[in-house]
């Protein structure tokens, strides 16, 4: 009973928190999320330190949070995207720290510290420009967003509940044991309905469109969390942190978002260009 209340109380602070960021207004969701990335960032590093490796953990750390902070205000039309060319300075910069560096292995130590920026900071950058859409006029907006996490939520809710009522047949055990066909397909229906209802409330996108945009966010964010489960097992640990008791780590909470996003981001870009009016 303890342990329940311990999860919900952790549960219910991390949604007030994340809500709040996408619901009041761009700053707050730019504090929050930029913190979101950092933590994040700062798991996946000790992650990849777990299995041996040694990346530059604090230039990955300040490289991610420039990608993040470059995206924010580039999505939300404040600089022009050719800012983007830092990012060449600080790839250089890498392999000159690296020199400095007593690693056995300087070719690892440079692949992971750029690894966790890929795998981490640019799909949370990702996010800006879902909250800063251009059908919007670069406006600050949760449309995007919220549906995103909402599709999410009740994916992993639905899969949890089916799952460990009707699972048998396993998906993946060697990387994840728990999951079941059962589940997953169980969570998929339940995003696909999240999806129709959200197209009542949002005519953004038509509900055939809605609908696609949930089938998208449940298959590449079962990847998402399917290949954070296989780092997890070949670093011995797991959960990637601690900072929401009985949750895990931020990195356990967004792993799906990771893959999620960026599809996201290029399918709605596709239905501006192709169904725009």
């Amino acid at each position: 009973m303890k342990n329940l209340l311990i999860r919900l109380s952790s549960a219910v602070i991390f949604l007030i928190i994340l809500l709040s960021g996408i619901l009041i207004n761009e700053y707050l969701y730019l504090l929050v999320f930029v913190t979101v990335t950092v933590i994040m960032l700062s798991e996946a590093y000790k992650l990849f330190e777990k299995t041996g490796n040694k990346p530059q953990k604090y230039f990955g750390l300040f490289t991610g949070t420039v990608i993040y902070m470059l995206s924010f205000f580039v999505a939300r039309g404040s600089i022009p995207p050719s800012v983007y060319f830092i990012l060449i300075f600080l790839v250089i910069s890498l392999f000159v720290f690296e020199i400095y560096q007593d690693n056995e292995d300087h070719f690892l130590s440079i692949a992971f510290t750029l690894f966790g920026v890929i795998y981490v900071a640019v799909p949370m950058s990702v996010l800006n420009f879902l909250a800063f859409p251009e059908t919007s006029g670069n406006s600050f907006s949760a449309k995007y967003l919220l549906a995103l996490f909402v599709i999410i939520w009740i994916n992993d809710t639905g899969a949890y509940l089916i799952g460990s009522r009707f699972g048998k047949t396993k998906l993946f055990e060697r990387i994840s044991p728990g999951k079941t066909w059962e589940g997953t397909i169980g969570g998929a229906l339940f995003a696909l309905i999240a999806g129709y209802v959200i197209s009542l409330f949002n005519a953004e996108l038509t509900t055939s469109q809605w609908i696609i945009f949930a089938l998208i966010a449940v298959f590449f964010g079962t990847y998402g969390d399917l290949s954070e489960s296989w780092l997890k097992r070949k670093a011995g640990i797991k959960d990637s942190g601690n900072i929401m008791p009985g949750h895990g780590g931020l990195l356990d909470r967004f792993d799906s978002t990771l893959f999620a996003a960026p599809v996201i981001f290029l399918y709605l870009k596709i239905i501006e260009y192709f169904f725009a009016a």
